[in-house]
């Protein structure tokens, strides 16, 4: 980490006459638009399901091949990194992330749900090197002391573009998506299915090939700006790969930070991905028809993401006199409670806490990251490919509460139970902050 200025510590430095200003501003740009990819995404779950006529499990193929990406690019995008520079890894990842939303294109012509798995991997491989490069670029800008509050600072604009992610999906995708329920399409012959499925991929594609025009215009812009390096001592030591990993893994507080963020990766995207699910099955069963049930669901969706949002702001202040891990353990234990709230409560009272666990998760990534990353020093870079392959976990744990919702299990709506998943996980984050308190 570049050494304190002066006696306070700032979020920011200027190191031999160059401002770190414009390159933090272009490096939290990336987290708007990493968080515009996640929150378009999750509602394609129940999207693709009802488009394919699959199951809710089948759907989140959609999840494991969005954060698969993640954790099969972070560790080269790392070693790139290593080998030329923070600006380059940026680039990169713009590349792939616009590559991957430009073949939504040709899947749609194709007409089946593998290429579309494809093109949502190639895109996350481009914010697999956009989240590698940026958090640790962050990091580095200014003094130790800072960087976890300096993280939050920048952390506050990535649900900024989850916002406009989530107005995209609603407002020109499930909006104008077919009404027709998932009960009605069973029935479609396989003509009257073709048409609509098309018609349906044709609505769900476009502001992706939107997106992928402003990506280009952005990398164009990108390659122009001039990025400062940071840590550029340890960057050309070129440590060897190897004894970078053995110190990593020796380090316990990087340790657990990786298994603390692959739970919390989990237990985020599970709550934001089944709010749809869950909203819908409440606001059906107050006899509501299925799509709007879908929209409505989506609109508190917004409502948790506006509150995420602002918690982001806030957690900045609340760190000045906290430290990092009690936050996290506190915010860990009473996302917990409200989780009670959902499974044994329900109705809206239960959507009512599922979207205030969105203000308790809003501290838990950047702070994880800045307690992990504290003290590993010239391994930095690696040390965030470990912190980005732990976003596995939105793969993986979808999926298991995609299965308990499919088992159709008597003892409470599967939903609801569902929604264990993520309170287990909010136990590990809960366990790390009272063990590493930053």
């Amino acid at each position: 980490m570049t050494p304190p200025t002066d006696k306070k510590s700032r979020l920011l430095v200027t190191r031999e006459g160059v401002s770190y200003v414009l390159p933090f501003i272009v490096a939290t740009c990336c987290f708007a638009l990493w968080g515009f990819a996640n929150d378009i995404t999750n509602p394609m779950v129940k999207a693709f399901s009802k488009i394919f006529r699959m199951s809710v499990t089948d759907g989140t193929l959609v999840q494991v091949a969005f954060y698969g990406g993640y954790f099969c690019m972070a560790l080269p995008a790392a070693l790139f990194i290593r080998r030329h520079s923070f600006k380059s890894g940026i680039v990169m990842g713009l590349a792939l992330y616009a590559l991957g939303v430009l073949l939504f294109i040709p899947a749609k012509a194709i007409g089946s749900f593998a290429p579309f798995l494809v093109a949502y991997f190639i895109l996350t491989c481009g914010l697999s090197f956009l989240e590698t490069t940026a958090n640790p670029y962050i990091l580095l800008m200014g003094d130790r002391e800072t960087a976890t509050r300096r993280l939050n600072l920048a952390q506050s604009f990535n649900p900024i573009g989850s916002l406009a992610g989530m107005f995209v999906a609603m407002t020109f995708i499930q909006a104008r998506l077919s009404p027709l329920d998932t009960a009605q399409r069973a029935v479609l012959d396989d003509a009257q299915f073709e048409a609509l499925k098309q018609s349906d991929l044709g609505v769900l594609v476009q502001p992706y090939a939107l997106l992928g025009g402003v990506l280009l215009v952005l990398l164009a812009v990108m390659l122009f700006v001039r990025m400062p390096a940071v840590h550029q001592a340890a960057r050309e030591h070129h440590a060897p790969l190897l004894p970078a990993v053995k110190r990593l893994w020796a380090n316990t507080p990087y340790r657990n930070g990786v298994v603390a963020q692959f739970f919390y990766v989990g237990a985020q995207i599970t709550c934001w991905t089944f709010i749809i699910q869950y909203g819908t099955r409440v606001f059906m069963a107050e006899g509501m028809g299925e799509q709007a049930a879908e929209v409505l669901s989506q609109r508190y969706n917004i409502v948790a993401m506006v509150l995420f949002c602002l918690m982001r702001f806030v957690n900045v202040l609340l760190m000045k006199r906290f430290r990092p891990g009690r936050l996290l353990a506190v915010f860990a234990a009473v996302a917990l409670l409200l989780l009670c709230g959902v499974i044994l409560v329900g109705g809206r009272t239960g959507i009512y806490c599922l979207v205030a666990v969105s203000a308790c998760m809003s501290l838990m990534f950047p702070t994880i990251y800045g307690i992990a990353l504290g003290n590993v020093h010239e391994d930095t870079e690696l040390g965030s490919a470990g912190l980005i392959m732990a976003i596995l976990g939105g793969s993986l744990l979808p999926a298991v509460q995609a299965m308990i919702i499919d088992s159709g299990v008597q003892l409470l709506p599967a939903v609801n139970l569902s929604f264990v998943v993520p309170a287990v996980c909010f136990v590990v984050v809960m366990l790390y902050g009272l063990r590493h308190k930053g």
